[in-house]
């Protein structure tokens, strides 16, 4: 029970009146028993919804005292004579035809311990999870919810939900001053009750109702209050996966990456989304028969806005309500790693919507932004910048972070934005920004936050990873941090995709004009460990589909991209598609409708398909192409000056006794026969795949499925093969050992 001294007399009227008017700084000085000892023991109570008030004994169940109504909104008071200690109590409440009884959460003590104020206020708790937001539990020997928030510059704060009108009036709750916490248990909720904090503002004004920041469920949108769940309860089975995690996502492992929005991947037969569980049952097949090694979910975090992907996340603990409750993903998760999948999951610390309910204005100051916009407002998508300078607001997204890895079990946090957070000036004009105190345009605490976060995750998560999604050339995104580097496992390789896409669209006549563009990324494909991303943002927007941008007449189209999807599996980075681009999707992508599935019954569609599978195989069946993607040990230009006829040849090696491959891209349309091409054995030389293959939708030219050296070096190589180059397409060549 509470420790705080009561006043020697009842309440005076304006105490009352500042209960009765939402406006009293500390209830717990005011409601509930008070007293004790020499001082007489008083209950008082606002209980708006009765009209008379008993106070019983929850040992006996005898009624000790009827309190006395003092104001006639509701609040009731009186002494409880011939006792002096505090004691349980519940209280009786009535009407003219109703009585029901309820515990008052006026009488129990704190929740929060004096090491929780302690580390949130230091910006060291990283499981702010496990002591903020609403959590189901045994308090002082009574079961219900405990509620906590950071609002430190609120005058009030309250829990509302059905549960008492959504009148903040009636749940205030105690502030702990040294951290700017609030808190209460509330006796009698349980799971599934919604709710949402009423906060009087710094100025005195009474905020729109705001969701919890770390609720860890919320309603399906577009309702947009908080869900009382806790962290997820669900009983893991994938201790194979974990075991092996590490070595599934290393640099040397092959990592292929199908990146689905799971509103849109696949619909049921009345357009509407599916939910994790057959979600689940759907992408295990078909991941599975794909050959790919990971799924990565564009952004899994509540968002009010469908239309934003995910991108606008509000709820940062919550798995979107849209696919079921949090125990539903957390099962989803698990499903993929018995499978053999890892999962990723886009990350959002760059940026968050301006919604009322959300974390704007918090307590009615820029609490979670900056005041200034120069540095707190994102004129691209009108939406606000986390202050990473603030060591609550840097603990909130690490707890995040860390929330999803360790309780969902997700496998690595694709970061997105990175860019935006690490300069000052992203997309701003002079004038627009504010510089660091060196003068600079770099964003030196989102830089130390970034560390600081991926330094954390390898720390405490094995086998975890994070990718950054950065488009610029800042040094050492995947370096470590004791390096000098930003400590990213990975880094999406934005300059590779923008350069090879623009040469792929190009008309095959003028791409010897444009060779540099397919060559050019080996000069820096090494300095990072890259991951070659074909991802969401190249199919919205009016950028149209994969298929689409590719040139030429329809069989020309699906050639290109076999092609180019040849060249991509055999460069050295790990993977990433977008769904849909494996097997053409010819319409740019839309959140709010499927696939087009039927698609895949034209051959050249299921053809694309069939490609896709067979390079996810053969890039994790063969070491030369995975094992050093990250090394330049592993890439070796054989014939990368050959504009003329846009014809790309490259070997790609491993470590120890693997066998090299030997990858010859021909990117126009036209049959090149005898074409000399220099190999670093003698012998027989297999065409393991070939991108042209009837079976795939090509004219199946080739070489009919093997070539022998014939003595001859060429490109300064002892042996050398003549090859007949199909149009449009990728060979793959392996020694036959």
């Amino acid at each position: 029970m509470s420790a705080t001294t009561a006043p020697s007399h009842a309440p005076t009227p304006g105490e009352i009146e500042t209960v009765i008017r939402g406006r009293h700084p500390n209830p717990f000085s005011l409601l509930g028993m008070l007293g004790g000892g020499e001082t007489p023991l008083v209950v008082n109570v606002f209980a708006p919804d009765a009209a008379s008030v008993t106070v019983l004994d929850e040992a006996t169940g005898k009624p000790v005292a009827s309190l006395e109504r003092v104001h006639p909104e509701g609040f009731f008071s009186g002494r409880i004579e011939g006792r002096r200690e505090r004691f349980p109590y519940l209280l009786e409440l009535s009407t003219r035809d109703h009585t029901w009884q309820r515990i008052d959460p006026y009488r129990f003590g704190p929740v929060l311990g004096e090491l929780d104020e302690y580390l949130i206020a230091e910006g060291r708790h990283l499981e702010l999870y496990r002591r903020l937001g609403a959590h189901p539990m045994t308090h002082e020997g009574v079961e219900g919810v405990a509620f906590a928030v950071w609002a430190p510059n609120a005058r009030r704060v309250s829990v509302v939900g059905h549960f008492n009108a959504w009148d903040g009036r009636r749940h205030p709750m105690r502030k702990r001053y040294g951290a700017g916490l609030w808190e209460l248990f509330i006796p009698g909720l349980a799971r599934g009750d919604i709710y949402k904090f009423e906060i009087l503002g710094v100025h005195g004004d009474v905020l729109p109702l705001k969701a919890d920041p770390i609720a860890f469920a919320q309603e399906n949108p577009p309702a947009t209050a908080s869900v009382v769940c806790g962290p997820p309860r669900h009983a893991w089975g994938d201790t194979a996966w974990l075991s092996e995690r590490q070595d599934r996502q290393s640099v040397s492992a092959p990592v292929a990456i199908y990146e689905v929005h799971l509103g849109s991947w696949k619909r049921g037969g009345g357009g509407e989304a599916l939910d994790y569980d057959t979600l689940a049952d759907l992408l295990v097949d078909y991941v599975t028969e794909m050959g790919f090694t990971h799924v990565e979910l564009l952004p899994i975090t509540e968002h009010p806005f469908t239309g934003s992907w995910g991108y606008q996340p509000i709820g940062m603990f919550a798995p979107t309500r849209r696919f079921g409750p949090p125990e539903a993903f957390a099962a989803f998760v698990d499903r993929l790693h018995q499978a053999g999948i890892g999962v990723i999951t886009d990350w959002v610390p760059a940026h968050f919507p301006s919604d009322a309910h959300g974390l704007v204005r918090f307590d009615g100051t820029a609490l979670y932004e900056h005041e200034d916009p120069r540095l707190g407002f994102h004129r691209d998508w009108n939406t606000l910048i986390y202050n990473f300078g603030r060591t609550e607001v840097a603990n909130f997204l690490m707890s995040s972070a860390l929330y999803w890895l360790e309780h969902f079990h997700v496998d690595a946090l694709r970061v997105d934005a990175v860019a935006s957070m690490l300069y000052l000036n992203y997309s701003r004009e002079e004038g627009e920004w504010l510089p660091n105190r060196y003068g600079g345009n770099e964003n030196l605490d989102a830089i130390a936050f970034l560390r600081e976060l991926n330094t954390r995750v390898y720390e405490r998560v094995p086998g975890a990873q994070t990718m950054a999604e950065e488009s610029t050339a800042w040094p050492g995104v995947s370096r470590p941090v004791d390096m000098g580097g930003l400590g990213f496992g990975y880094k999406w390789n934005m300059g590779w995709m923008h350069d090879t896409l623009d040469y792929m669209s190009l008309d095959p006549v003028y791409r010897k004009y444009n060779h540099h563009q397919m060559t050019f990324g080996i000069h820096y494909g090494f300095s990072e460990n890259f991951v070659l991303p074909l991802s969401h943002d190249e199919v919205v927007h009016g950028k149209g589909s994969m298929f689409g941008k590719m040139p030429g007449d329809r069989w020309q189209k699906f050639a290109n991209l076999r092609a180019y999807y040849g060249f991509m599996w055999t460069h050295p980075g790990k993977k990433l598609l977008f769904m849909g681009g494996e097997f053409g999707q010819e319409r740019e992508w839309t959140h709010d409708q499927s696939l087009d599935w039927h698609l895949l019954e034209d051959r050249s569609h299921s053809g694309l398909q069939s490609l896709v599978g067979d390079l996810n195989r053969l890039y994790r069946s063969e070491p030369a192409l995975h094992e050093l993607d990250c090394d330049p040990a592993g890439f070796e230009w054989i014939e990368g000056g050959d504009a003329e006829n846009s014809v790309f040849v490259y070997l790609r090696r491993a470590r120890g006794n693997a066998r090299p491959l030997v990858v010859v891209a021909n990117m126009t349309p036209i049959v090149r026969y005898d074409y000399r091409v220099g190999v670093p054995a003698a012998g027989t030389w297999r065409e393991v795949l070939n991108t042209d293959a009837e079976h795939y939708g090509g004219s199946g030219v080739g070489n009919g499925g093997a070539v022998g050296t014939d003595g001859q070096g060429w490109h300064g190589r002892p042996a050398s093969l003549r090859l007949t180059l199909p149009p449009l397409a990728t060979l793959v060549l392996a020694p036959d050992v």
